[in-house]
Order: C-alpha cells, then structure tokens, then sequence
C-alpha cells in the first residue's frame, strides 16, 4: 500500500516544492543565516545520507532511510520550543544589560559634576563692591509749599491808535524803556488844526457878540431871545474848540505809565484806522507771580508770607518775595486757589510770561532726616534704600549691604527727607546701590563722592 505522504506529494509535486520553499524560508528568518551555516558548518563530517536528512529537515521534508524504496517524502512539524530564539532572546538581554549600565554610570558622573559645582557655588564668595556712602542727618527745614508759577507784569496794556490818521513821527524804539507821558506816535493833524482855527475865530465872534447882546439886554436894547440865541451860539464855538483840541490830543499817542515798550508794530507813513496796534507796553518793577495752591493750605496761608521763586533760566539766582493777594474764590474744577505774590525786579531780568518755581515759606521750622535722593532705589513695591552694617566674625573693615525699606518725604535740591525707615547716624550707600543684593560685601570709597547740596549750583567743566 503506498504511503499516504508519498501519494499526496506526488499529486502535488508542485506545490510540494513550493512548500519546501516557504519552509526553508521560513526556518532562515527565524533563526537567521549566520546559524544555519555554523549548524551545516558542524555537520559537514557527516554521510552524505545524514547530511541530506538535516538539509531536507530545513527544507521542512524528511526522507525516510529505505523504508520507502520510491523515496516518499514527509511535512516535517515544526517544534513548539525551538532553541534557536532561546539564543537570540540571551543576545538581545546583554545588549540591554550593557546599555542600562552606560546609562547609569553617565547619569553617575554628571551627578558628580553638578554636585561639585553647587559646593563651589556654595563656597563661592563674589568679591566686594565699590559705593560710596553718607550719614543720615538730623536737621531742620522750613516748612515750605511748593508751586509752579508764571510771572505777571504790575501794570501791562497794548497801545492802540484811537482815531485813524497817517503816520508822522515815531517817538521811541523797540525795547526801550519809557516814562509816562513820552510820545510815542504822532498822527497827522494838519486838517484838524486848520478847523481848530477856524473854531477858535467863530468862537471869538460868538463871546464878542454875546457881550454885546449882554449890554444890550442890559440897557433893554434887546429881547431876551436874542441874548438867549448869542449865549448859545458862543458855548457851541466853544465846544467845537474843544472837540478838535481832542481829536488833535488823539492823533498823538503816548505812554500811559513807565515800563518797557515792545517791538513796534507801526511804521513812519503807515496809514492806520482806528485800533491798530503801535506796541506792547509792560511795567515789571515790581513784578508779580501767580500759582496754584491746593485749598488745605488755606489754613496755613496769609499775605505776607515770604515767598522764594526760582527759574531755570537763571538756576543760580533766587528772588525773595511776599504774597499780596490770596484769591476769594476756589476753582470748582481743580479745587484750588490762586495765589499772587510780589517779587522786585529792578534789572528787570524777570520778565513777564516766564515760568518759575515757588515756595511759599512758613515761619515755623520741622526736624527731619535727610539722606542723598541718590542713595533711593525707587521701585514700584515700595522704596529702598542699603545701610551699611559690620560683618559678624570678620575684621572692622568688613561691611555689608542691608536692604531696607523707607518712606520719603519732601525733596529740596540733592537731598530728600525721610519720614520712617532709618535712624539718625546710620550709614547708607548714597551711589552704587543699584548694583547691590541684601548682603552683599562692600568697600567704601569716597575719594570722589559728589557733595549733596540743600541748593545745588551746578558748573559747567
């Protein structure tokens, strides 16, 4: 009876070779090339008869040794457990273990590295910085309200041409200064002089001829019609003589009170109507300041106290001066009240329209700590300032910063007030301090610290 395998194998010789294809295939994937070589390498002492049964079991075929003389093949079953990836599985555990270990021993080494570079930032000690530094003083201001002011001349008009007429004679130039009374433009008056003649001759016959009906009223000569239409008739001539002598007095115009005249705005034969403009006119010895004061200084405020204006056109001059006149009324707007004080000004380098800085002065003085406004670090969470304190376990020479926090008061000059924060004596850095932390190591020079002035005259170098 023929085999089962053999008769199967031989009604299907072509897909008995595709098989043993795919199972050879198969075999190589799974326990790779390098394998099967060394295997067959091993094997190759063997009989032909053994080693065709191995490669024939690759191939995924067995050939049975005599017992089928017509060489009836089988389909080899692959094992469950084969050995091969048993090997393989080995291979790639090592690789694993290797790589696990490269891993650790960097991790290892660069945690030594960090933890080096901590103890040295932890040992690191930043070398000191260079300040300069200042006490905080115990002194006494005079309690002052500061404003900004303008200045106003005492008496200030715009000369004006009353009457039209053409130019004739300029009387002054621009800029100079003029007393009361000086002409300053003269108009021409021929026309009006000729009619003042004219009314001067009428105003004589009319007088000559009331003294007559005067006389004649008196002997009874004449009605008292006639006497009332000649006494009339002289005070009309006498009016139309004063009116032209006006008119005239118009066409000349003068400088109603001393003061300096501005530029001219006329020129000789310029013909000019009624309210052209000539020039400015300005009075300013004295000369006024007025400002804004919020309305609590009412309480404190009064004429005569003494006021001190300053104006950065002239940083190192200061004018003395006192209120005059403190305004009824309060700005519903602003809530403030309008103040003006008096300055004299007799070289009249005060001029009218500039600006200036005041303080109104009251009498009484306050005690107050003043440090450099230098030595303030102005933040947004609150204002600082770095005292210097000695370093405990160290020489006297060592110092360090301490931050610490205060609350400021009125500025004057270089100085500022300190209402809270520090203590009479201790010792700040007044320059510098913006390049400090709290504790930092410092060292003072101040070889050249600039002074702080109460009223700084800067100098050009």
């Amino acid at each position: 009876m023929r085999d089962p395998a053999a008769a199967y194998l031989g009604s299907h010789g072509a897909g008995a070779d595709s098989v043993a294809v795919c199972a050879r295939a198969i075999s190589q994937s799974s326990q790779g090339i390098g394998n099967d070589s060394a295997r067959l390498a091993s094997d190759s002492g063997g009989s032909p008869r053994k080693r065709g049964r191995f490669m024939d079991e690759d191939l995924g075929v067995i050939h049975h040794d005599g017992a089928d003389p017509q060489g009836s093949l089988e389909i080899a079953t692959p094992s469950r457990h084969p050995a091969r990836p048993r090997s393989r599985r080995r291979v790639w555990i090592v690789a694993i273990a290797a790589l696990l270990g490269v891993v650790l021993v960097l991790v290892g080494i660069k945690a030594l590295q960090i933890r080096s570079m901590v103890n040295a930032g932890k040992s690191f000690a930043p070398p000191p910085e260079s300040v300069t530094s200042a006490k905080v003083e115990a002194t006494q201001w005079e309690a002052s309200r500061s404003a900004v002011g303008t200045l106003v001349a005492v008496r200030a008009v715009t000369v004006a041409s009353e009457v039209p007429g053409l130019v004739r004679r300029i009387g002054f130039e621009s800029g100079a200064f003029v007393r009361r009374g000086d002409v300053l433009v003269e108009l021409d008056a021929s026309t009006e002089q000729a009619q003042l003649a004219a009314a001067k001759a009428d105003a004589e016959l009319a007088r000559a001829t009331l003294e007559r009906s005067r006389t004649l009223r008196a002997s009874d000569y004449s009605s008292a019609a006639e006497f009332d239409a000649a006494d009339a008739r002289a005070k009309q001539t006498t009016a139309s003589v004063a009116q032209l002598q006006a008119v005239i007095a118009k066409k000349t115009i003068r400088a109603p009170f001393d003061g300096r005249v501005a530029i001219r705005q006329v020129e000789l034969g310029q013909v000019l109507s009624s309210g052209t403009l000539v020039a400015s006119l300005q009075s300013i010895h004295p000369i006024h300041a007025d400002f804004w004061l919020p309305q609590q200084a009412l309480t404190d405020l009064a004429p005569g106290m003494k006021v001190r204006l300053r104006t950065d056109v002239f940083p190192q001059q200061s004018w003395e001066g006192a209120v005059t006149t403190i305004n009824p009324e309060v700005d519903v707007s602003t809530r403030n009240v309008r103040v003006r004080a008096t300055f004299p000004n007799p070289d009249g380098r005060l001029r009218p329209g500039m600006f200036a800085n005041v303080d109104v002065i009251s009498p009484e003085k306050r005690p107050v700590l003043v440090i450099p406004s230098t030595a303030v670090i102005y933040a947004p969470y609150g204002d600082s300032v770095f005292a210097l304190e000695k370093k405990e376990g160290a020489n006297d020479a060592a110092l360090i910063a301490r931050q610490k926090f205060v609350r400021l008061g009125e500025r004057r000059g270089d100085l500022v007030a300190v209402v809270s924060g520090l203590s009479a004596g201790e010792t700040v850095v007044s320059s510098g301090a913006f390049k400090l932390r709290n504790g930092n190591a410092v060292v003072v020079r101040n070889d050249f610290a600039p002074a702080a002035e109460l009223a700084p005259k800067p100098v050009d170098e």
